[in-house]
């Protein structure tokens, strides 16, 4: 008898409930998951609370790592026993098992544990379709990187200086001012603690920045848009400050001839070749040395509503596991 989070109303943490399950036969090309580490992202925490709606009663979560217990039929790629991750796909990875596409399913590397695995893949595939498709990132890229303190900035700053960029992080306090340099940032400012376009031009030789990665919002938006040069791509890709407000197309042009673009992760990790082959580059940017898995907390997964509460109240500094 395992057990799984689910929610029939959205809501605060509290809404997320306990409930038993038992291993179901895998049909045409399925698998059963034991799973054994579950990656907690801000994406749960707007299903959870509704901001980005699923239908009800649902389960939560889109990242797992575990073994395949049991194959269905028409599944020849995969064997039991076989050590597998995946992000996407039906909701439900907070579970201890489950039932998943195995076409979805990603095989790990000897050197590449469960825990690592469901502490990168969402983050990392994020962070390389930002890094490699949104703005294809290399030598001399100025980048702006907010959040580079949290988990998926602590991907991206190791990843663009890898690829050759100047990477100017921003953070919410002088506490996590070492955390952002020690993930590699060229230079580290505070948000509220100076003027943050002229320390960026300063920064960037007077022409700003390439490319803004903005991953707060509404608290953000505008003075990230000053922060970039003429032609300069403005990323917003995230909005834990709110949804920024509108902007006239003409403030585009008066700013410098603006790029402005809101991708999503959707878009660019559904197409199975275009997954596939971001998810082994992640993997390889771990057996690289390149990206460092570090978990900041791991919850039992019964309590997942707890793990929800600390991500969401800011406490946590980094990458949230829960474990069966």
């Amino acid at each position: 008898m395992g057990i799984a989070i689910r929610l029939t109303q959205t809501g605060g943490p509290n809404v997320l409930k306990v409930e038993s399950i038992t291993e179901a036969q895998p049909g045409l090309g399925e698998v059963w998951i034991e799973q054994e580490a579950i990656g907690v992202n801000y994406l749960d925490v707007t299903q959870r609370n509704g901001s980005v709606p699923i239908p009800l009663p649902s389960g939560l979560g889109l990242e797992a790592a575990g073994r395949v217990a049991a194959i269905g039929a028409d599944v020849a790629n995969f064997a039991v026993g076989e050590r597998v991750a995946y992000i996407l796909g039906p909701l439900g990875s907070y579970a201890s098992g489950r039932l998943y596409p195995a076409k979805r399913l990603v095989r790990l590397p000897d050197n590449v544990s469960a825990e690592d695995a469901a502490t990168v893949l969402f983050k990392g595939i994020t962070a390389h379709y930002l890094l490699h498709s949104t703005y294809a990132v290399g030598p001399g890229t100025v980048v702006l990187l907010y959040g580079v303190a949290g988990a998926l900035g602590q991907i991206m700053a190791p990843w663009a200086k890898s690829l050759g960029a100047f990477v100017i992080g921003v953070v919410s306090k002088k506490g996590s001012v070492a955390r952002a340099q020690a993930a590699g940032c060229d230079a580290v400012l505070v948000w509220g603690a100076c003027d943050l376009p002229a320390e960026v031009a300063k920064l960037a030789g007077g022409l700003k920045a390439h490319v803004v990665y903005d991953g707060i919002g509404k608290l953000t938006f505008a003075t990230s848009l000053d922060c970039l040069r003429p032609r300069g791509l403005m990323v917003s890709f995230g909005a834990s400050s709110g949804a920024p407000d509108p902007v006239a197309v003409g403030t585009l042009n008066a700013k410098g001839s603006l790029f402005l673009t809101r991708p999503g992760l959707g878009t660019h990790a559904t197409e199975l070749g275009e997954y596939h082959e971001r998810a082994n580059a992640v993997l390889a940017a771990v057996t690289a040395g390149i990206i460092k898995p570090a978990t900041w907390s791991v919850f039992p997964l019964s309590d997942a509503a707890a793990a929800h509460a600390a991500l969401e109240s800011g406490q946590s500094a980094g990458a949230i596991l829960l474990k069966p």
